[in-house]
């Protein structure tokens, strides 16, 4: 929920247009609901996202989108491990699904 509040108000701050997510869940279900969540509001309405369509680019930290926009070194060091025990291509897929289904076409 605290999350929630804190995307909210930087989307307010700095407008939707200027703002992209990187979720990080381990799991495609809760990235993808993550995703869902900033981009067409909290579908389980129990957070401030609730009916709060942000409109969000998200992208979730294993994606190429986000890799090959980051220091080779840098995401080695802190999500390289992770790659090999996550379904990558799971969660890859659920969350470009996600931004498919809302208007928000990969670049």
């Amino acid at each position: 929920m605290e999350n929630q509040r804190r995307v909210k108000e930087i989307a307010e701050k700095y407008g939707a247009e200027n703002v992209v997510v990187i979720i990080g869940g381990a799991e495609a279900e809760a990235a993808g609901l993550a995703a869902e969540t900033v981009t067409a509001g909290d579908p389980t309405y129990a957070g401030p996202l609730a009916g709060v369509p942000l409109g969000l680019r998200v992208y979730h930290a294993v994606e190429p989108e986000f890799k090959e926009n980051v220091d080779a070194d840098v995401y080695d060091d802190q999500i390289g491990m992770m790659e090999m025990v996550l379904d990558v291509d799971d969660i890859i897929q659920e969350v470009g699904s996600i931004r498919e289904e809302f208007g928000q076409f990969n670049d």
